[in-house]
């Protein structure tokens, strides 16, 4: 018999609730690391690490026990995929700070680089692909996307899954508002208008990730430079507009550009082969079973 505490209590609980185990064990890891990193150090970097170690970590753990070690090994493959199309690339690359310099120009709020445009295009590029996909975003959406995102849409469809993650996406990050300056000098309001801005905008975002997961056929190396792609066209980091809204407006826009392009070449398809795209953990794993319909840990849906 297993002793209380001990691993084989807990496996066969994060088995029969995959989701909700990844949840409570990483949001309550990632806040105990970035409340004593701003606490202890005065810095939430150190925590930021630590939350990046405690996705991966929880990750793993969470695909093993309800799927097996094969699913683990196809979950990190999702990190390295990269044979997609050029086009997704060059989306995920450029899209974002091309909307956001033209939404800048358009509403007057633009100003040229002061230091030129290659070396700020050298900067976004290093913040982008080494800084921020490689050492962070992609492992962070091998979290979000590869297990909680994948599993939710199985049941409910993308848009109602991107809504679901969206919730303890949100919540990781809500330490995040006293990155700055701490929390004896954060005011409440500034709090508060810090969290409700990202439980806002989270829904946009995991949905924008999980079109760009499904139409790349689960690669999560697109999906994080994507992410990456986001956080380097931020005001601070593209200092070529005055203000913190134009990125997300941004982001809006390529959202409704990526559902309609992926809703159009749904309907160009075959009904037949709608629904083909997107297999479980398992059925990758195990192949697949004499009843797919008692499979609801992954996603299914693709129309």
């Amino acid at each position: 018999m297993d002793s209380p505490g001990s691993p084989g209590t807990f496996l066969p609980v994060i088995k029969r609730h995959p989701v909700a185990a990844f949840v409570v064990i990483a949001i309550s890891l990632s806040w105990i690391g970035q409340i004593l990193s701003l606490l202890l150090l005065g810095n939430i970097l150190p925590g930021i690490l630590a939350e990046l170690l405690i996705l991966l970590g929880t990750a793993a753990l969470v695909t093993a026990a309800a799927d097996g070690r094969p699913a683990v090994r196809e979950l990190f493959r999702r990190a390295v995929r990269w044979r997609v199309g050029p086009g997704w690339y060059v989306a995920a690359l450029l899209a974002l700070p091309a909307l956001t310099v033209l939404i800048a120009a358009a509403t007057g709020t633009f100003h040229p680089p002061a230091g030129g445009w290659w070396p700020l295009v050298g900067i976004y590029l290093l913040n982008t692909v080494i800084i921020g996909a490689l050492l962070g975003n992609i492992w962070e959406e091998l979290a979000w996307t590869g297990v909680v995102q994948h599993r939710l849409m199985d049941r409910h469809g993308p848009a109602v899954a991107a809504l679901l993650t969206a919730v303890p996406f949100a919540l990781i990050h809500l330490p995040f508002a006293f990155a700055e300056r701490g929390f004896a000098g954060t005011p409440w309001t500034d709090v508060a208008v810090s969290w409700a801005v990202l439980f806002l905008f989270a829904p946009i975002f995991r949905l924008l990730m999980g079109i760009a997961y499904l139409g790349t056929g689960f690669s999560l190396l697109i999906v994080g430079l994507l992410h990456a792609s986001f956080n380097a066209s931020a005001s601070t980091k593209l200092d070529v507009f005055d203000g913190d809204w134009q990125q997300i407006a941004a982001l809006i826009v390529l959202l409704g550009v990526a559902a309609a392009a992926s809703r159009a070449w749904r309907l160009r398809r075959a009904p037949g082969e709608r629904g083909q795209d997107v297999r479980t953990f398992r059925h990758q794993a195990e192949g697949p079973r004499a009843n797919p319909a008692e499979d609801g840990d992954g996603p299914q849906y693709a129309g």
